[in-house]
C-alpha cells in the first residue's frame, strides 16, 4: 500500500497531456447471458457494447466516477459480481479528491479519503480484469472487441495515474502487465512533462515494489515473468534520470545485493538490462549526447559491478545465482575496459571453475566467446589470447575429443548438449575469425589444428543454423588462405609487382597450405556432403520422399549457398587436385550403389557445379569429361522415374554451369544440347522446365556457336534448330515454350563479323508458326469480328503475344521487321477489345469488370501494352532508331490506347498504358517533347483522381503514375510547362501526395521527383522565382510534416537533404520574390528573417513541449551554411528523437542511409574482389566479349 502512495505524489498528479474526443452521451441497450463465465463476457450486441464499456473504463480511471448515462449498463453488471448488489445512483456531480501525500520521516501516508466509492473500485477492478481474459483469450469470441476496449483506454491521457491501483488490486495476472505498459509508455513519452514531485514518485513506487517482490524468494519464483517486466519498467527510469539525477543509483544497488542472495539476483537481472538498453539499443531511442553520458557513466562506475560479479562468482553457492551472474557479465564483457579481463583472475575462474560444471558450462561458455571474439586489441594481448584458447582446448578435451563424432550426441542428448554444440561453435567460430593469426605461432600451432578439427566435427552435425556458424569460418579461412597464396604468386619473379627477393613469402605461403593442409580435407568432405541446393535447381524431394518441382524459392539456402560455393572455390584453388579427388571418388561411389541416394547424388552434382571457372582449362576439360560420361551412363543404368529425374536435373545443373568447357568443344555442346531437347519430351514434373531454363542458359553464353559454322558442320546449327522446332516443342507447355523462343531470339541477337546467317530471313522462318496462326484469326476477324472475342482465341492470342513478347526481349532492335509484319493488326485488336469492354460496362456497370469474358480480353489488351513496352526498351538502330519511332510508332498508339484510357471507367484502366508511355519518354527523350501534352492530358488527371481518394485503391497504378511523373520531369522538363497553370499546380501537387504516401517505394518515389523538380527549376531563371513564390513555403511545410511523421522515418535521407536545399536556396538569397505577404510584413523584411519566425512558430505551435529555446537553436542550425549534408542530418536526426525521447517508437529508420551506404560500399567491395577470382562469378554473372 504504501509503494502503492508514492505514485500519486500531489494533486497535480492527473496532469491532462491532451483532450479526450467527446463521448456518446445515450448508450444504448445491453443485453448479457445470465452469469457468464468468471473472466469472460458473453453478450449480444457488440458495437453497443464497445460504446459503453470503452466509455466506462475511461470514466472509472479517468475521473474515479461515472455519468447518469452509464448507469443502466453498470447496474447490469451486478449479475457478474455478488458483491454489487446496492442500485448505483449517478454521481456526475460529486468532485472526488485526488489523494493528499504526505512525507513523514521518510514514510509515506496516504488520507483516508478515497478517490472513489469502494463499489466503484470495485466495478473498476472487475471490468477490467474482465476485459483483459477476454483480450488474452484466443478463443474468447469477444477477444477483438476487448482488445478495442484496452486500446481505447490505454490511449485515455491520463490513464497511467491509475496504474498503481490496477497493481495492487487486480486479479487477473495480465491486468497487472497491462498496468506497466501503460505506465511504461507514460514514462517514455511523458517523462519530460511531468512535475519534479510526480516524477519521483513514480521512481519510488516502481523501486519499493521491486524491492519488495524480488527480496522474497517464493515471490520471486511465482512471479518471475512479472519481476523481469518491473525490472524494464526500472530500467526506463534510469534512462531517464541516471546518473544526473539519481547518481547514487549504482552504489544503492551493489550495496544492496549484499544484504541477500535473492534481492541480488534481480539487481544482476537490472544490470544485465541497463548494459543492453545503453550499449544494444539506444543508437535509435535517445540523442547521441545521452547515449554517450549513459555510457560514461556506466564505465566510470564498472568498477563496483565488477567487484560484486567478482564476489557472487567466489562466494555464492545459489546456482541461479551463479547463472544470471555469468549472463549479466557476458552482456558486460563486450564493453567493460580491458585490464577487468585480463588483469584479474575473470579467465581462470571462468575456465577452471564453471566451465568444467555442466549447470554452468553453456553460459560461461557465452562469456568466453565474447572475449575470444574482441578484435582491434594491442598486440601486447597476443599472449594472452593463446594462453586463453590452449587452455580452453585442455578442459575441452575433458568433454570429448577432436576425433569424437558428434552427430549422435547431438541427436540424442539433453537440450543443454545441443546448446552446448551450438555455443562451442559460436566459441571456435568467433575466436578464429577474430585472432586466426595469432594463434600460427610454433608454440599454439598444433592448438590451432586440433581447434579447427573440432570444428571440423562440430560442422558435421546435422543442424543448418549450427553449419551456417561453423561455415563463416571456414569461408574466412579460406579465402585467407587464397588471398596469402594469390599475394606471393603475384609476386615471383616475372609476376606483376614487386619481386620476391628472399623467397620468405613463398616459405610463408607454402608452410600455411602444409600445416591446413589435412584440416582443410575435411573441409572439403563437409562442403561437398552439405552443399545447399542452387536456385537453378527446380526438382526437389517433398516432405514425403516424392521428387517434385520447386514451387518456392528458400532465399536462406539461397545465401548458404553462395556462402559455401565461394568457400570451395577458394578450396579447390588452393589444392585443386584434392577437390577433384574427392568428387571424383563420391562419384563413383554413386555409380558403383555403395554411396547411392538422391540426397548424395545432389550435393554432390551441386558442389561440381559450384567450382566452375576454379580450374584450368585442361583440368577443367578432363575433369568434366568423366563426370558428365558418368552421369549419363548412371542415367541409362538407373530405373524408374524419379531415379532419372534427379539424375537428369544434376546432368542440366552441371553442363549450364560450364559455358566455358562447352564452347570450347563443339561435339559436346552439341551432345548437351540433344539431350536437353530428348528431356523436353520427359513429363516428369519440372524436368521439361528445367530443361528449357538450362537451354536458354547455355543459348546466352554460347549463342555463338549455334549461328557460325562448326568443324564437320555444313550449316550452323541454328539452321537445323529453326527448321525442327516444331517437334523439338511438341510436348512442352505455353510457357516452356516462350523459353525456348526466348533462347533461340538470344542466338540470334549475335551479329558479330563472324556471323555468317541472314538474320532477318531466320527470324521470318522462326515465326512461321505463330504468325500462320495470327493471320488465321485475323482472316476469320475480317469476315465475323465476333470471333475474336471468342475465349479460345482471345487465349491463342495471348500466347502469341507473349511468345513475341519473350523473342523480343531477346533478339533486339531486329524485332522491328517482325513488329511490321502485324503492328496495325496489333492494334485493331487492342481497339476491339477496347471497345467491347466499354460496351459491356455502359450495360451492365463497374460489375462487369469482373466477368470472366472481360477479365479475359484485359489480359489479352495488356499483352499487347506489354509488348509494345518491350519492344520500345529493346529498340535501336539501325532498325529501330528514336527518330522512326516518334514519327512512325508513336502517331497510331495515341488514339487506340490514350484515348481508351481517358475514356474508360477506373476499374478498366490498365496501369501498363502508364509504364508504355513512361518507357516512350525515358527512350525517345527530346524526340518525344512536342507529344508530352497530349499524353499529359490523357493520363495525368484522370488517374489523379483514381489515386488521390485514399493511399489504398489502385496500388499498380499509383507507382506508375509516379514514375510517369519522374520521366517527365527528368527527360521532358519543358513539357511540364507547357501545360495549364491549373495542371502544374496539379503536378506539384500530386508529388507532395506521393511524398506523404504511406508506401515506402512510392514516398521515395515522391521525394526524389521534389528534389530534382527544384534542381531543374533552378537552372531554369524564366520560371524559378514565380516557382519558388507559389509553392517554396508550402513545400518546406511539407516535408517538415512527413519528416516528424512516424510512418516516413525510411525518407530521412531525402528529407535531409530537401530541407537543407531549400533553407540553403532561402538563405543565399537565390529567392528574390518575398515569401510573405508584402502589404502586412514589418518594413526590411526579409525572406530569411521571415523563414525563421514562420518556421519557428510552427514549431512551437505543433510540438508544445519544446521550448523556445530549444527551437531558436534548432532554427539556426537550418540556416547555417558551414553545415555539410551529414552534419545538418545530425542536426535533424538529434532534433526529432528530442520531440520524443525514448519513445517506444523504432527511429532505426532516421539511420537508414548511413545503413544502406555501408552496405552499398561493402557489396562493391564484395564485387571487385569476387572477379578477381577465377571461379567466384557464376557463369551467368560475366559478361562474354566473345561469344
Amino acid at each position: 500500500m504504501e509503494q502503492r502512495e508514492c505514485l500519486r505524489k500531489s494533486s497535480s498528479f492527473n496532469l491532462k497531456i491532451c483532450c479526450l474526443p467527446a463521448l456518446k452521451k445515450t448508450p444504448p441497450a445491453l443485453i448479457f447471458e445470465t452469469r457468464p463465465p468468471v473472466g469472460l463476457l458473453q453478450f449480444r450486441s457488440v458495437p453497443t457494447f464497445f460504446e459503453s464499456l470503452s466509455r466506462l473504463l475511461v470514466a472509472l480511471f479517468e475521473n474515479g466516477r461515472w455519468s447518469s448515462h452509464d448507469s443502466a449498463f453498470i447496474n447490469s453488471l451486478s449479475d457478474v459480481d455478488s458483491s454489487i448488489r446496492t442500485p448505483l445512483e449517478p454521481n456526475d456531480n460529486t468532485v472526488q479528491p485526488n489523494p493528499l501525500i504526505s512525507d513523514h520521516g521518510g514514510t509515506i501516508h496516504r488520507s483516508r479519503s478515497p478517490t472513489a466509492p469502494p463499489t466503484c473500485r470495485r466495478i473498476r477492478r472487475l471490468l477490467l480484469d474482465q476485459v483483459v481474459a477476454a483480450a488474452y483469450n484466443p478463443a474468447d469470441p469477444n477477444r477483438a472487441m476487448a482488445n478495442k476496449a484496452l486500446m481505447a483506454l490505454q490511449e485515455s491521457p491520463d490513464v497511467w495515474t491509475r496504474a498503481d491501483a490496477i497493481l495492487e488490486r487486480a486479479q487477473n495476472p495480465q491486468s497487472r502487465f497491462f498496468a506497466l505498459q501503460v505506465l511504461d509508455d507514460a514514462i517514455r513519452t511523458r517523462w519530460k512533462v511531468l512535475p519534479p514531485e510526480q516524477r519521483e514518485g513514480i521512481k519510488n513506487y516502481v523501486v519499493g515494489k521491486v524491492i519488495q517482490m524480488s527480496s522474497d524468494e517464493a515471490v520471486m519464483t511465482k512471479e518471475r515473468v512479472f519481476i523481469s517486466k518491473l525490472n524494464l519498467t526500472l530500467v526506463q527510469i534510469l534512462k531517464q534520470e541516471w546518473p544526473h539525477n539519481w547518481p547514487t543509483f549504482i552504489p544503492d544497488l551493489v550495496g544492496s545485493s549484499k544484504t541477500s542472495e535473492v534481492l541480488c539476483e534481480n539487481n544482476m537481472q537490472i544490470l544485465k538490462l541497463l548494459s543492453e538498453e545503453v550499449f544494444d539499443f539506444s543508437k535509435d531511442q535517445m540523442v547521441t549526447e545521452k547515449v554517450k553520458k549513459l555510457k560514461e557513466s556506466l564505465n566510470s562506475e564498472f568498477a563496483a559491478i565488477y567487484h560484486l560479479c567478482e564476489f557472487i562468482l567466489e562466494h555464492s553457492q545459489r546456482p541461479s545465482l551463479l547463472k544470471v551472474t555469468l549472463q549479466t557479465l557476458q552482456r558486460f564483457l563486450t564493453w567493460i575496459p580491458l585490464g577487468f579481463i585480463f588483469q584479474t583472475q575473470l579467465i581462470d575462474v571462468l575456465l577452471n571453475k564453471f566451465f568444467t560444471e555442466p549447470i554452468f558450462r553453456n553460459d560461461t561458455l557465452d562469456c568466453l566467446t565474447e572475449v575470444g571474439s574482441l578484435t582491434d586489441l594491442e598486440p601486447e594481448y597476443d599472449p594472452l589470447f593463446r594462453k586463453l584458447f590452449s587452455g580452453f582446448l585442455s578442459r575441452l578435451a575433458t568433454i570429448f575429443s577432436p576425433e569424437t563424432d558428434l552427430s549422435q550426441p547431438f541427436e540424442n542428448g539433453s537440450e543443454d548438449d545441443c546448446i552446448f554444440i551450438q555455443r562451442l561453435a559460436l566459441f571456435l567460430s568467433g575466436f578464429l575469425k577474430a585472432h586466426l593469426k595469432v594463434l600460427e605461432t610454433p608454440d599454439t600451432q598444433q592448438s590451432l589444428i586440433t581447434g579447427l578439427f573440432y570444428l571440423v566435427r562440430v560442422s558435421e552435425v546435422d543442424d543448418v543454423e549450427i553449419f551456417r556458424i561453423c561455415l563463416e569460418a571456414w569461408h574466412m579461412l579460406a579465402f585467407d588462405l587464397y588471398q596469402t597464396e594469390n599475394e606471393y604468386r603475384f609476386k615471383q619473379p616475372g609476376a606483376l609487382g614487386a619481386l620476391n627477393l628472399n623467397g620468405n613469402d613463398a616459405n610463408s605461403a607454402a608452410s600455411r597450405k602444409y600445416m591446413y593442409g589435412p584440416v582443410l580435407t575435411g573441409v572439403r568432405r563437409v562442403m561437398i556432403a552439405k552443399m545447399a541446393k542452387p536456385e537453378e535447381v527446380l526438382i526437389v524431394e517433398d516432405e514425403n520422399g516424392d521428387i517434385v518441382r520447386e514451387t518456392t524459392k528458400d532465399t536462406d539456402v539461397i545465401a548458404q549457398y553462395k556462402t559455401m560455393r565461394e568457400t570451395l572455390v577458394y578450396l579447390t584453388h588452393l589444392n585443386c587436385d584434392d577437390t577433384e579427388s574427392i568428387m571424383l571418388s563420391k562419384l563413383t561411389a554413386q555409380v558403383d550403389g555403395t554411396e547411392w541416394s538422391w540426397n548424395n547424388l545432389n550435393t554432390l552434382c551441386w558442389a561440381i557445379g559450384s567450382i566452375s571457372g576454379a580450374m584450368t582449362e585442361d583440368e577443367e576439360k578432363r575433369f568434366l569429361v568423366t563426370v558428365i560420361k558418368d552421369l549419363l551412363g548412371l542415367c541409362e543404368q538407373k530405373r524408374g522415374k524419379d531415379n532419372k529425374a534427379v539424375i537428369a536435373s544434376n546432368i542440366m545443373y552441371v553442363v549450364g554451369q560450364y559455358p566455358r568447357f562447352l564452347k570450347a568443344h563443339w561435339k559436346f555442346l552439341k551432345t548437351v544440347v540433344n539431350k536437353l531437347f530428348e528431356f523436353m519430351h520427359e513429363v516428369h514434373p519440372g524436368v521439361q522446365d528445367m530443361a528449357c531454363d538450362t537451354f536458354l542458359k547455355i543459348a546466352v553464353k554460347c549463342k555463338r556457336k549455334f549461328v557460325t559454322i562448326q568443324t564437320d558442320e555444313n550449316a550452323p546449327f541454328i539452321v537445323e534448330l529453326v527448321d525442327q522446332m516444331a517437334s523439338i516443342t511438341s510436348d512442352l507447355e505455353p510457357h516452356q515454350v516462350q523459353a525456348f523462343y526466348e533462347a533461340v531470339g538470344c542466338m540470334l541477337s549475335d551479329k558479330g563479323p563472324a556471323v555468317t546467317v541472314e538474320r532477318g530471313d531466320l527470324l521470318k522462318k522462326l515465326m512461321e508458326l505463330p504468325n500462320r496462326n495470327w493471320k488465321l484469326i485475323m482472316e476469320q476477324a475480317n469476315t465475323n469480328v465476333e470471333t475474336l472475342v471468342e475465349p479460345n482465341t482471345i487465349k491463342e492470342i495471348i500466347k502469341i503475344l507473349k511468345v513475341n513478347n519473350r523473342l523480343c526481349g531477346a533478339i533486339g532492335p531486329i524485332y522491328a521487321n517482325q513488329l511490321q509484319t502485324f503492328f496495325m493488326d496489333l492494334l485493331n485488336v487492342y481497339k476491339v477489345y477496347s471497345e467491347r469492354i466499354s460496351v459491356t460496362i455502359a450495360q451492365q456497370g463497374a460489375v462487369a469488370t469482373q466477368l470472366s469474358l472481360v477479365r479475359t480480353m484485359r489480359s489479352a489488351k495488356k499483352e499487347v501494352l506489354r509488348l509494345l513496352i518491350t519492344f520500345i526498351e529493346s529498340s535501336g538502330p539501325p532498325e529501330s532508331d528514336p527518330q522512326a519511332l516518334a514519327e512512325g510508332f508513336i502517331p497510331p498508339v495515341l488514339d487506340p490506347i490514350l484515348g481508351d484510357y481517358q475514356r474508360n471507367i477506373p476499374n478498366a484502366r490498365d496501369p501498363e498504358v502508364l509504364t508504355l508511355f513512361t518507357t516512350v519518354i525515358e527512350k525517345l527523350k527530346g524526340q518525344i517533347l512536342s507529344g508530352v501534352p497530349r499524353i499529359m492530358e490523357a493520363v495525368f488527371e484522370c488517374t489523379l483522381q483514381m489515386i488521390t481518394v485514399n493511399f489504398e485503391d489502385f496500388p499498380e497504378h499509383r507507382i506508375r503514375f509516379f514514375e510517369f511523373i519522374k520521366a517527365i520531369n527528368s527527360h521532358c522538363f519543358q513539357a511540364l510547362f507547357n501545360i495549364p497553370a491549373a495542371h502544374q499546380k496539379l503536378v506539384v501537387d500530386s508529388v507532395v501526395w506521393a511524398m506523404k504516401h504511406t508506401e515506402r517505394n512510392i514516398s521515395d518515389t515522391g521525394l526524389n521527383i521534389l528534389y530534382d523538380l527544384l534542381q531543374n527549376v533552378g537552372k531554369t531563371p524564366n520560371i524559378a522565382q514565380g516557382f519558388y513564390q507559389q509553392y517554396l513555403l508550402a513545400l518546406i511545410q511539407d516535408v517538415f510534416a512527413v519528416m516528424t511523421d512516424r510512418l516516413h522515418k525510411s525518407g530521412f535521407k531525402m528529407h535531409a537533404t530537401l530541407l537543407r536545399h531549400m533553407f540553403h536556396l532561402v538563405q543565399m538569397n537565390q529567392v528574390t520574390v518575398p515569401l510573405f505577404n508584402t502589404a502586412t510584413a514589418p518594413p526590411g523584411q526579409t525572406n530569411p528573417a521571415f523563414l525563421r519566425e514562420h518556421i519557428s512558430n510552427l514549431l512551437i505551435q505543433s510540438f508544445p513541449n519544446l521550448t523556445r529555446t530549444q527551437v531558436s537553436k534548432f532554427v539556426d542550425g537550418m540556416f547555417d551554411l558551414n553545415m555539410d549534408l551529414p552534419t545538418f542530418k545530425t542536426h535533424l536526426r538529434d532534433f526529432l528523437i528530442q520531440l520524443k525521447e525514448f519513445s517506444v517508437e523504432d527511429n532505426s529508420g532516421l539511420f537508414g542511409e548511413e545503413h544502406e551506404a555501408h552496405q552499398q560500399r561493402m557489396m562493391e567491395a564484395q564485387e571487385a574482389q569476387r572477379a578477381a577470382v577465377p571461379g567466384l562469378l557464376k557463369p551467368s554473372e560475366i559478361i562474354d566479349d566473345d561469344l
